[in-house]
């Protein structure tokens, strides 16, 4: 991933925040010499090796995990994304631009087969979606109707080998443009916006902060 200097996050457990939070994502191999994506959900295991270890789970029928073998993958994990208008600077020579955040993780992909650890692959993911539900769903594992399910399915690990954060939010203008983008988005709304505005905000507070501190 191309990322300029001003742009790159490097801080282990915020990347780890963010793939938790926005965990559905796009996992990327190649399958007879050709890219193949398959949009899924990941499980994150944070102290699971230096890095952190992606587990998931795809149909059986999906080349993707059959074809693997030991290949280096990259999975891909969006978060808030805003378009962000010229105007919203309130300054000359300013151009249209994008501001978003994301996180690349790439490592070798291990296959999973047996029932026993796909059982609880799907158990674990179960727990992680429905703890947010005002009656969360249990997972029954000892069941004719989970084997069944189990035998269609295919389980893999990530151990991340090399971890890529992009926070694109305007560091590359003036503070005050920055917040006057933050007032436009919020102004703007809709869940990407806010979301954005709030990311930027809170890294203008942060850097104010630590300029207070600095010593004179």
């Amino acid at each position: 991933m191309y990322v300029l200097p001003a742009f790159e996050e490097t801080g282990l457990s915020k990347l780890h925040d963010l793939i938790e939070q926005y965990s559905f994502g796009v996992l990327v191999s190649q399958v007879g010499g050709l890219p193949f994506a398959t949009h899924l959900p990941f499980l994150l295991e944070r102290n699971a090796g230096p890095n952190g270890t992606l587990i998931g789970h795809t149909a059986r029928t999906n080349p993707q995990c059959s074809s693997a073998g030991d290949q280096t993958v990259l999975a891909i994990f969006s978060g808030p994304h805003a378009y962000i208008s010229p105007t919203y600077y309130q300054a000359e020579n300013v151009v249209p631009t994008w501001n978003y955040v994301v996180v690349h993780v790439t490592g070798k992909i291990q296959t999973i087969d047996d029932a026993p650890s796909l059982l609880e692959i799907v158990r674990k993911t179960t727990v992680f979606y429905e703890r947010s539900m005002p009656t969360p769903w249990t997972f029954k594992g000892e069941s004719t109707f989970s084997e069944r399910m189990i035998s269609q399915i295919t389980g893999f690990r990530i151990e991340i080998e090399s971890i890529e954060g992009k926070w694109k939010m305007n560091q590359n203008h003036p503070v005050e443009r920055q917040e006057n983008v933050v007032q436009a988005l919020r102004e703007r709304g809709g869940e990407n916006s806010v979301a954005v505005a709030n990311l930027m905000q809170q890294r203008i507070d942060r850097i104010a902060a630590e300029a207070r501190h600095e010593p004179s």
